[in-house]
């Protein structure tokens, strides 16, 4: 399974960006696609996860801000980002749980300037 990441960039305090993670390989059964992120000099944190039903849960620090979506093949999920602050700068990494193992993808910065 690969997972390929994009979308991030360079943001404005207050601004929006979606990022997009787009799985491929031998993929099926139940899994659960989510958004990590890993700001320089701390550890990775969950940001928010979405199940193959569409069950989803999210860190406190972005509840009300962030909404994770995904396709209706569960090969994509998205994860729109409002409001964003400075310390929402990280690195945001996509991830795939399965029943077979656990994938990550490639990075995608976000910075947020303030």
């Amino acid at each position: 399974v690969q997972l390929q990441a994009s979308g991030g960039g360079l943001v404005q305090t207050g601004g929006s960006l979606r990022l997009s993670c787009v799985a491929s390989g031998n993929i099926s059964g139940l899994r659960i696609m989510g958004w990590y992120r890993q700001a320089l000099g701390k550890q990775r944190e969950l940001v928010a996860t979405i199940t193959t039903p569409g069950l989803v849960t999210y860190a406190d620090s972005v509840k009300g801000r962030f909404t994770i979506s995904k396709d209706k093949s569960n090969k994509s999920a998205y994860l729109q980002m409002n409001t964003l602050k400075p310390e929402d700068t990280a690195t945001y990494v996509c991830n795939m749980a399965t029943l077979l193992g656990n994938h990550w993808g490639q990075g995608t910065l976000v910075t947020v300037s303030s």
